[in-house]
């Protein structure tokens, strides 16, 4: 994986190898899982977010660019109601596609637990068909093979983190949210395969196009499949 680096930069480059239905659930699910979406021609333009509780999820391979990480605190609630924080790893991409998406969170509807499951994307492990703006996620746990190129970055101090850009093409200082003297890494290039992971909190606010969206509700504790790997090499995002 070597796309060509945009113009521009002087720095040298670098490089280093890392879904029975219920119905009357779904607006209930919806609504807690803090899901938004509308119709578009040709496709489903979604605006993701879920940050109410942990949510699993696979992939087959997400690959974008100006990819950055960094170790931040996030505010959770407690099941008794409290809040407080919990250490995660932030990801971000400024662009990206992803080489389709399952996303499972458990839900307690009078005292049974259901699964929403989420699908996007088709069943080619080679088309990297979804695509996205400005990605974040806080990441609780991953495995999967991440490998960067172009200039990557590895340093301890997060806030130097540059991944998200604004309407103007600049970059948001700081946009991981990410204090002073902490692990922080980032690449031109990164390519993510194979994830099994846990969210604590997923956002896809900016824009994410899918050929397909299947949403479904299911009795007990489901888990996504597991990834297929992928197959050839992504589009540019």
């Amino acid at each position: 994986m070597n796309p060509p680096a945009p113009s521009g930069d002087a720095r040298p480059p670098g490089r280093t190898h890392w879904r029975r239905s219920l119905a009357v659930a779904v607006p209930a699910l919806l609504a807690a899982g803090g899901i938004g979406s509308a119709m578009a021609t040709g496709a489903l333009a979604v605006d993701l977010r879920i940050q109410d509780r942990p949510v699993d999820f696979t992939t087959s391979s997400l690959y974008g660019t100006q990819y950055g990480a960094a170790v931040v605190d996030q505010t959770v609630v407690r099941p008794d109601g409290s809040t407080g924080t919990e250490r995660v790893l932030r990801m971000g991409f400024a662009d990206g596609v992803i080489n389709g998406l399952c996303l499972s969170q458990r839900q307690q509807i009078a005292g049974t637990t259901y699964t929403l499951l989420l699908t996007l994307g088709d069943d080619d492990p080679g088309s990297w068909e979804i695509r996205t703006k400005n990605t974040v996620l806080d990441l609780r746990s991953a495995t999967g093979v991440l490998d960067m190129d172009g200039i990557v970055d590895l340093n301890t101090n997060g806030a130097d983190v540059k991944t998200v850009k604004d309407a103007t093409g600049a970059y948001v200082v700081n946009p991981l949210n990410s204090p002073q003297h902490r692990f922080g890494i980032q690449a031109r290039y990164a390519k993510f395969d194979r994830i099994v992971g846990t969210a604590q909190d997923f956002q896809l606010p900016g824009l994410l196009t899918t050929p397909k969206l299947s949403l479904s509700v299911r009795p007990g504790t489901v888990a996504c499949p597991a990834p297929a790997a992928p197959t050839g090499t992504p589009g540019t995002p």
